[in-house]
């Protein structure tokens, strides 16, 4: 059981919007995220955290600047690309950012499909919504939650897993999100793609999103797209890699932000007796859904 000290600690952090457990910075101003107004052009990539939500956007950004690798350098990639809903006093503010920005936007957000702003669904935006397996991206949240500052002590990694399997984390129960974006996988402006995919042949994957986006895929952009958003690659740029956020937000020396973009490295976490519970735990909550992750490649 969750010792109760460690619960009560973490509704000081989170409330709720929606009936899914949220940062109560985000909170404090949500009306301004849900009568957020879309632009027709924008280009939404939406993801549950951790899923690999940063090399996406660089692949979409590097689509819409044609392959310029240092307009991709301008700047740090949560200002190219600003987080929606993230709001933390003046210090961070997604939807203000966004309204100031000339179109074509490119947004970021974690909401699942079902709660994000109206208006984004009514303008037929374009929209990607990346999935990863879930074993992979509970592991990843953990390391998270160490190193961001924003968050309570995740306790045991076996606590943790248990928190996610019941939806008890930011942006509530992954299964119920995967399933939100799967059910608008056939609406033509969304484009549903998955993780592992991208990690065995990125090639395809990237001629999709230039397609989806309506572009042409030359062999040289897509080349381009592909060296520089190789995990190394992006691991070593500071537009890419969050080290330009000071250590008391984020402090990379508890754990990289950007760890290690594999698939499977949940069998190094995963004890057999915790992966046996979290697999019927699974079936149960993806039970009729027609979803279906690889866990390794």
């Amino acid at each position: 059981m969750m010792d109760s000290s460690k619960s009560s600690d973490y509704y000081e952090y989170f409330g709720k919007i929606h009936g899914i457990l949220m940062y109560k910075d985000f909170l404090k101003h949500w009306d301004d995220v849900e009568t957020f107004q879309a632009r027709p052009d924008d280009i939404v990539i939406a993801t549950y955290p951790k899923s690999g939500t940063t090399w996406v956007s660089e692949i979409v950004y590097m689509i819409c600047k044609e392959g310029d690798v240092e307009k991709c350098k301008e700047d740090a990639i949560f200002n190219r690309i600003p987080f929606l809903e993230c709001r933390r006093e003046e210090l961070m503010n997604g939807v203000k950012q966004l309204k100031q920005m000339a179109s074509p936007r490119i947004v970021k957000t974690h909401l699942p499909a079902d709660i994000l702003p109206a208006s984004f669904w009514e303008n037929n935006c374009k929209m990607i919504y990346l999935c990863r397996n879930a074993k992979d991206v509970a592991v990843s949240f953990y390391y998270f939650f160490l190193m961001v500052n924003a968050h309570p002590d995740p306790g045991s990694f076996e606590e943790f897993v248990e928190r996610f399997m019941d939806g008890q984390v930011p942006y509530g129960s992954w299964y119920k999100h995967a399933k939100s974006w799967w059910e608008k996988r056939k609406n033509p402006h969304v484009l549903f793609l998955f993780y592992e995919d991208m990690k065995e042949d990125i090639r395809k994957e990237v001629i999709k999103v230039i397609q989806f986006l309506g572009r042409k895929p030359s062999e040289e952009l897509v080349d381009k797209i592909i060296q520089h958003t190789s995990f190394q690659e992006m691991k070593n740029n500071p537009s890419t890699n969050y080290t330009t956020l000071p250590e008391e937000i984020m402090n990379q020396k508890v754990s990289p932000f950007m760890r290690k973009g594999i698939a499977g490295d949940w069998k190094n976490h995963f004890t057999v007796a915790l992966n046996e519970k979290f697999d019927i735990h699974y079936e149960q909550q993806m039970k009729g859904s027609t979803l279906k992750l690889r866990t390794e490649i």
